[in-house]
């Protein structure tokens, strides 16, 4: 494993969230030789086995139930883990010390020795990611996709033989503090607002996902929708590297024609018919050309790429189509965590839509739902502690009932549809006021669609 220079062995180094990328990165700088402290909001007690092995395998201290500044200031390098809020009041004292905080791109920039892909956006982020990884692989590089899609860059780093190719699913809590990271490919999707609760409005959270292209210089690439006003912006101000456009302007240089997609990356016109594909809908010919163009940039041959993205089933929580019963789809968006994402899934299922919506408030505004929502969906259901505030942006637009289970929303959708018409949970929220996950959230939908009573036939008997 490489050295790290932000590293040096005996160093005091504190871990701040034992999450999925704490708990990466507690075992990367143990194997780098650091003296590792932990601090956690969750007590020991709370902690899942594997998590109280980790610590006593790699650390030197663990404090629960918050977050000390007598442990931080202890430390000479703090590692933010992605979602710890800038505002922690701990971390403003840290910042008049000469303490250094870095996030999990800060890290690993001085030791990413793979050409790397980084791909960012309000939505989309993770098909777009998987996408690109999956076009590389084909065409028979090593790659590793990692980052914000749920496996930590950390355990990439931790291997002895380094990939060709390193596709990083960026948040805008990773770029938050992402230091000197570099990407030789910075892809930007879409912009609405999201995280407002954590980025302290949308400015903050908009120039936390510009910080993907901060460091990148001449011959570096930035692939960028055209279609999407913000994102357009900030590639205007881009003067050090080359903008690769996508969308449905003739001028983009992957440009979308209703289920064609033409790029241009030198002289040559490249086509690609995405009819019959899953990506053949308005988001996802957007999201597949930012792929393609990607993975054309790091020299996948066009015709493996075309054969990779028909072949493409889709991604679990990402408006999966559950089930058909009675006539009625059943579609699982559980990743849907913010309005845009709830906005976009509206635009692409069939027919009027029983909509499941809520869970824990992100600071989101929900009135940005209702023209959507006054076109498109027939009923709502809330859930979550989010209900109130929801129900209250669309109310008076929309039939809005209350359930107090996912058990009672899936019942109650199933007794409200008709056939031709979607159910969809879209919960424009995150999910720890009820479920573990997204993903904890999605199985609860499934296994609820699963116990409706219908004479139908199940998708795939």
């Amino acid at each position: 494993m490489k050295k790290n220079p932000l590293v040096q062995t005996n160093m005091a180094v504190a871990v701040i969230g034992l999450g999925i990328s704490g708990s990466a990165a507690v075992r990367y700088l143990h194997a780098l030789g650091a003296e590792v402290s932990v601090s956690e909001r969750r007590s020991w007690e709370q902690l899942r086995p594997e998590e109280r092995r980790l610590v006593d395998e790699c650390c030197r201290r663990f404090e629960g139930g918050g977050h000390s500044p007598d442990l931080l200031q202890q430390a000479e390098l703090v590692f933010l883990s992605p979602g710890i809020p800038p505002t922690l009041p701990v971390l403003q004292k840290l910042a008049d010390t000469s303490v250094r905080i870095v996030g999990e791109l800060a890290l690993a920039a001085p030791v990413l020795a793979s050409r790397t892909i980084a791909i960012t956006g309000t939505n989309g982020k993770t098909t777009v990611t998987t996408l690109i990884g999956e076009i590389l692989k084909a065409a028979g590089e090593e790659v590793c996709v990692c980052g914000n899609i749920g496996r930590p860059l950390f355990e990439c780093l931790l291997e002895e033989q380094q990939p060709d190719t390193v596709v990083v699913e960026a948040s805008s809590f990773q770029l938050d503090n992402a230091g000197a990271f570099r990407p030789d490919i910075a892809v930007l999707l879409n912009i609405s607002p999201d995280h407002l609760d954590h980025h302290r409005g949308y400015a903050e959270y908009i120039k936390a996902k510009a910080k993907i292209f901060k460091n990148q210089r001449p011959g570096d690439s930035a692939v960028i929708c055209d279609d999407d006003i913000l994102c357009a912006e900030l590639g205007r101000d881009l003067k050090n590297v080359e903008v690769f456009s996508f969308g449905h302007d003739k001028r983009c240089r992957a440009y979308i024609c209703e289920s064609e997609i033409y790029l241009r990356l030198q002289a040559n016109v490249e086509r690609y018919d995405l009819t019959g594909t899953v990506f053949d809908n308005f988001i996802g010919r957007r999201n597949c050309a930012a792929a393609l163009c990607s993975a054309r940039l790091a020299g996948a041959q066009p015709s493996v790429a075309a054969a990779t993205i028909r072949s493409f089933s889709g991604l679990e929580h990402r408006l999966e189509l559950v089930d058909t019963r009675d006539g009625v789809r059943y579609y699982n968006d559980s990743k849907a965590t913010n309005t845009g994402a709830v906005i976009s899934a509206l635009q692409q299922v069939p027919g009027k839509v029983i909509l499941i919506a809520g869970g824990r408030d992100k600071g989101d505004d929900y009135g940005l739902l209702r023209e959507m929502v006054s076109t498109k969906v027939r009923h709502l259901i809330v859930i979550g502690e989010a209900a109130t505030a929801i129900a209250a942006a669309v109310d008076d637009i929309a039939a809005v009932a209350t359930a107090a289970s996912m058990e009672e929303a899936v019942k109650m959708a199933s007794s409200l549809a008709r056939a031709g018409e979607s159910v969809l949970l879209s919960p424009a929220c995150a999910s720890f006021d009820m479920f573990d996950s997204y993903a904890h959230r999605g199985r609860a939908f499934r296994d609820n669609v699963a116990k409706i009573q219908s004479s139908a036939t199940p998708v795939g008997s």
